[in-house]
């Protein structure tokens, strides 16, 4: 089938302000958006500058926005989309544009960074022996754990697009799934690095970013966790 690809282009080098570009090719209904992106890198323009590595939904590095949704080029499929009209391609919203479809992530990945994402536990162990954790503990982490900080959420998410120094969603993902990790000693740190003006108060509960998150994980019910943690613990 034919189809009809129309992608936001920016180079800095040439460009003024972003303008969109159409390409029109066949294609078959099975490929993915990643696919057709790189039939149109290799065949038709190989100016156009994109970021992908797994092609599996797993490493989260081509995220975009597709007919004006946050989805991952690789895990969005032709036949789910409307191919009678052009599919419009920009990148996710609310960060700086390197080129095309890239962005400086910078500041998303500082965020994440702010919020200590990694286990803290001061308590020594020996060579063979681990740190134990019951299953129904490990449960409650296994969601917040499939988050591949592919920022579909943070840039789909209104208080992202009002204020530059916001926390942002993935952020609260990843605080959430040391704060409740009952092996971890710095709860009350990352508590107090999200009970700010600019953390975990100013969601408004919009689910925007339920929507976009391309694994299924309940954002704002892991939001509301951690408020339910922060206001029990003002008590």
């Amino acid at each position: 089938m034919q189809v009809t690809f129309k992608i936001q282009r920016f180079n800095p080098e040439t460009d003024k302000e972003p303008h969109f570009e159409e390409y029109r090719f066949e294609a078959q209904e099975n490929m993915t958006v990643l696919d057709c992106l790189h039939k149109i890198k290799w065949e038709h323009d190989g100016s156009l500058s994109f970021r992908r590595s797994c092609a599996h939904g797993i490493c989260g590095s081509d995220g975009m926005r597709i007919n004006g949704k946050n989805h991952l080029a690789c895990s969005t499929l032709l036949k789910n989309l409307n191919t009678k009209k052009p599919i419009i391609i920009e990148p996710l919203p609310a960060f700086p544009i390197i080129k095309d479809l890239i962005l400086d992530m910078t500041d998303f990945y500082e965020k994440n960074k702010a919020v200590i994402p990694y286990l803290i536990n001061n308590n020594p162990v020996s060579a063979d022996c681990e740190r134990l954790q019951s299953n129904e503990d490990a449960e409650k982490l296994f969601e917040s754990a499939k988050c591949i900080l592919c920022a579909c959420c943070t840039t789909s998410c209104p208080s992202t697009w009002s204020n530059n120094n916001y926390l942002g969603p993935a952020a609260f993902v990843k605080a959430y799934r040391f704060i409740f990790d009952t092996r971890d000693e710095a709860a009350d740190e990352r508590l107090d690095i999200i009970d700010t003006p600019d953390g975990i108060w100013r969601c408004h509960t919009i689910f925007n970013c339920v929507e976009a998150c391309p694994k299924d994980i309940n954002v704002t019910w892991h939001i509301s966790q951690l408020k339910k943690e922060l206001s029990n613990r003002e008590l």
